[in-house]
């Protein structure tokens, strides 16, 4: 038999909550922990956190989906019963390991928002066994709680703007990043200067003026709208892009001396050009096999 320190930590839970009994349900093929709130933590309004006195038992016992088991899934089931809040009315009481209507545990949608993170859709959708839809609502919760108690555009000083392209045809991603942490802090479906003012909208003047550098793409209206917004913002251009110009220029002249070689009838050169796009790698004698230098 576990302790009830390890079967908290199992389960995703902390002290607020008590655990009465761990069991298997052969029905749902699932871990069932019957669990209650201690007496801190009971009658308080689910949407407001305030204490309230009790109104009815409500719908019975409930459950709530915490993280795997190894293989086997498991929940967390206990009573829900309903307070009357002076601001919100009858609601259900507020509980320590979910938010209210959730039928996830905090542990569980904190596990699918960084999955989907590093996987895709469908990966977390079968790896989990959830919905499709469920996903996304998790995420989204995740993103509000987060959000409540830690605000991304806080301290924003050098950001990178740039579109990504997403499914088929032409569907974009406007995407701005941080380059002091390195995070993602904003993205909106569309790639036009309007949809990059949705951004500096949400970012609000007094931070707009905080921002000092802006890395781009080549393209004039993001460097227009940022030195719109931001004030004395240095706008120049992301290490990816010229690169790749740069790489695009050089592998068109290779292109271009290589037809002239070959219609001049330097077929030993233009065979040489033919494979010069990268630089090639060579071992050196002597070194060990997996040393390769160029």
């Amino acid at each position: 038999m576990l302790s009830v320190s390890v079967w908290r930590a199992t389960l995703g839970v902390d002290r607020s909550t008590v655990i009465e009994l761990v069991d298997y349900d052969e029905e749902v093929d699932a871990i069932v922990a019957s669990v209650r709130p201690r007496r801190a933590s009971k009658r308080r309004c689910g949407e407001c956190g305030r204490r309230a006195p009790g109104y009815d038992r409500g719908e019975g016992r409930r459950r709530w989906r915490t993280m795997d088991l190894g293989p086997t899934r498991a929940f967390l089931e206990a009573d829900a019963p309903r307070v009357n809040c002076v601001k919100h009315g009858p609601t259900v009481a507020q509980v320590p390991w979910a938010a209210h209507a959730a039928r996830h545990t905090y542990g569980f949608e904190a596990l699918v928002a960084w999955l989907a993170v590093r996987l895709s859709k469908t990966a977390v959708q079968e790896l989990l066994r959830i919905g499709w839809a469920t996903v996304g609502v998790l995420i989204d919760r995740v993103v509000v709680r987060d959000r409540a108690v830690c605000d991304p555009f806080d301290g924003l000083v050098r950001i990178g703007i740039d579109e990504i392209s997403y499914k088929k045809g032409h569907r974009y991603l406007m995407v701005v990043v941080d380059h002091g942490s390195g995070r993602l802090v904003w993205a909106k479906a569309g790639h036009d200067r309007a949809t990059l003012g949705c951004f500096f909208e949400a970012l609000g003047p007094e931070r707009c003026a905080g921002i000092r550098l802006v890395s781009c793409d080549a393209a004039g209206w993001i460097a227009d709208e940022a030195r719109a917004r931001c004030p004395g913002v240095i706008v120049c251009l992301d290490p990816f892009h010229i690169t790749k110009w740069a790489t695009d220029a050089l592998d068109e002249v290779r292109r271009d001396t290589w037809n002239t070689a070959r219609r001049a009838g330097m077929k030993a050169h233009a065979q040489d050009l033919k494979g010069a796009r990268y630089a090639p790698i060579f071992a050196c004698p002597g070194e060990h096999q997996g040393a390769l230098r160029c």
